[in-house]
């Protein structure tokens, strides 16, 4: 794949990704909620050495959060217009890892576009708001596992 790109709403904060994603779930969990302001998150799973901040560095600030699961979930967002770029989690599972938001993907860069996400898995289902259903064809996992 090539290289995919992203920014935030206002544009301050850009970032690429090279490679495909590790996993592509939505996340249903509380947290998730919260920093969508919706009923879940749409998540790129990739190394996080495959993920560059091409501008705005100075902009991204991080907050953390213990997390239901008993992990610390980090927050990496643009200071001015608030959009939450990519999440990280100190679980071992995610070591290594950055959790980009779907959303922030630009169209018509190249690479990866929020069109082109294959959802593997929906987590948290345990939280899913019974108006949503389940994704066809995406594993139902009560929590991360």
């Amino acid at each position: 794949m090539a290289q995919s790109h992203g920014s935030c709403l206002c544009k301050k904060v850009t970032y690429t990704f090279t490679g495909e994603p590790v996993m592509q779930a939505i996340c249903h969990c509380l947290p998730c909620r919260k920093v969508s302001g919706g009923t879940h998150t749409t998540n790129i799973l990739i190394p996080l050495a495959a993920l560059t901040i091409t501008s705005g560095k100075e902009h991204l600030k991080s907050y953390a959060a213990a997390h239901p699961s008993g992990m610390t979930l980090t927050l990496h967002f643009c200071e001015n217009c608030g959009t939450k770029i990519y999440k990280d989690m100190d679980g071992e599972a995610f070591k290594g890892f950055a959790i980009v938001q779907a959303g922030t993907l630009d169209a018509g860069e190249g690479g990866m576009e929020i069109g082109d996400v294959k959802l593997g898995a929906e987590l948290w289902v345990k939280n899913r708001v019974p108006w949503l259903g389940s994704m066809e064809g995406a594993g139902q996992l009560q929590e991360f596992a």
